[in-house]
């Protein structure tokens, strides 16, 4: 029974993050998908307004259940949540978020907790070539199919 963990902040929840939620929930089939979610808290420093935590958590919620899974959901108020000190087997991540992939394993192995493994989802690119982001959309930039809006 694999367990798979995915977090973000998924606003507002574009191509790109349904990517990453729908390959989290593939993996999970038969097991446990924990998808740690950004609390208001933690996203007060971003560069752009970011929807209410119950909003956040209601268009994640839908999404995941499309994929014909019921994930658990937990409040991030730290980077890392659960993934440092639970078991899981695989954490999925976009190129964006690798890095902290690599530091969460980095502080498993400091406690003695195996690492787990990788699984990296590309980048959903926009029109114009460029990655999906949503700061791109906030922007105005892009729309959140990746439609060039400027």
């Amino acid at each position: 029974m694999a367990r798979i963990a995915v977090g973000g902040t998924f606003d507002p929840l574009h191509e790109g993050h349904k990517a990453l939620l729908a390959k989290a929930a593939e993996l999970s089939r038969g097991g446990e998908l924990l998808v740690g979610l950004t609390s208001s808290e933690m996203v007060r420093n971003k560069s752009h307004d970011v929807a209410d935590y119950r909003q956040r958590f209601k268009d994640v919620l839908g999404f995941i259940r499309s994929q014909g899974v019921d994930p658990v959901i937990v409040k991030l108020d730290d980077p890392y949540g659960p993934t440092i000190h639970e078991e899981f087997d695989r954490i999925v991540v976009s190129p964006e978020t690798h890095p902290m992939a690599l530091k969460i394993n980095s502080i498993r192995m400091k406690k003695g907790l195996g690492p787990l493994k990788i699984v990296l989802v590309d980048y959903v690119l926009a029109d114009d070539g460029l990655p999906i982001s949503s700061t791109r959309i906030k922007r105005g930039e892009i729309d959140a199919d990746g439609r060039v809006l400027l």
